[in-house]
């Protein structure tokens, strides 16, 4: 019977955590989807960015901002991990990508900075040093939070000067059964020349081109900032996507671990309650008898 109830308690322990994995699936299920939607909906807020530095730079009136990037200077970058755990290999991934991507760079110096506490170990046992980490509350006003954090951070760099590239490395979503995300690198500043010239050559949707009244220097300072924190939005939202696509992964095998396991167990029980069974009608039997051989006698 002992035996028996030790099984019980597994069977039960098991079906306890079966029960939390189903939560945090649903969970992970309903912020993929959030953070997808929020993707989808900066696209439209990326092509008016797009468009009003389209406009500056046919209007030939501004000089761009930032100059091209110098090789061998202070190279600044922006790391996305996870706050929490349960997501796979979603922090090693990601930490191993930027290593070697940034062993092949030629620069002096790199200075870098975290969003996600998990990432940092990963990355300071493959030699780099991180000298601030910013944290997520959990909701989109958490996000902004953060990015105007991170932003912050980043004029510091520009202020101390030096600073030649600053590049980011996230992790994002993919499709097919064999991976949940994949690890990506984007240049954040300087701004790609190359693609402003395209922006400058691009065909205007309409016939006429959009005026404006304001300082064309800062008008386009203000684009490029807001092209900076779209683009430092949209690697975090799909970062985030990533990591619960890949808890939700998690999740799921281990779902059928512990489905394999209760059945296990079940089984276990089935034997050792038929056992126990078989114990108590073997006793009686042999009572019985023993009862019935005193009333011969």
């Amino acid at each position: 019977m002992e035996e028996l109830e030790r099984v019980k308690r597994k069977i039960k322990n098991a079906g306890e955590l079966q029960s939390v994995v189903k939560i945090m699936k649903a969970i992970s299920s309903t912020n993929i989807r959030e953070y997808e939607r929020a993707v989808e909906s900066l696209a439209e807020y990326s092509r008016s960015i797009e468009m009003g530095l389209a406009v500056m730079m046919k209007s030939g009136k501004i000089v761009p901002a930032f100059s091209p990037a110098r090789e061998g200077g202070l190279l600044g970058t922006v790391i996305f991990g996870s706050e929490q755990g349960l997501c796979g290999k979603f922090n090693e991934q990601i930490a191993s990508f930027a290593l070697a991507e940034l062993a092949e760079m030629d620069h002096q110096e790199t200075r870098a900075v975290a969003v996600g506490e998990r990432v940092i170990g990963h990355l300071e046992d493959g030699g780099l040093s991180i000298e601030a980490q910013f944290s997520f509350s959990g909701d989109f006003i958490g996000i902004t939070e953060v990015m105007a954090e991170v932003l912050v951070k980043i004029e510091e760099w520009r202020i101390e000067g030096g600073l030649d590239r600053i590049v980011l490395f996230y992790n994002r979503p993919a499709s097919g059964p064999l991976a949940a995300f994949r690890p990506s690198m984007a240049r954040l500043l300087p701004l790609d020349a190359g693609w402003l010239n395209e922006l400058a050559e691009r065909r205007w949707p309409s016939r006429s081109l959009p005026t404006f009244s304001m300082d064309p220097d800062r008008l386009f300072s203000s684009l490029v900032r807001e092209q900076i924190f779209s683009s430092l939005y949209r690697a975090f939202v799909e970062s985030l996507a990533s990591e619960n696509a890949s808890r939700l992964s998690s999740m799921q095998a281990a779902e059928r671990n512990i489905e394999e396991h209760l059945n296990e167990l079940s089984s276990q029980y089935r034997k050792r309650r038929q056992e126990a069974i078989s114990s108590e009608m073997q006793d009686v039997l042999v009572g019985f008898e023993a009862l019935m051989g005193e009333r011969r006698g």
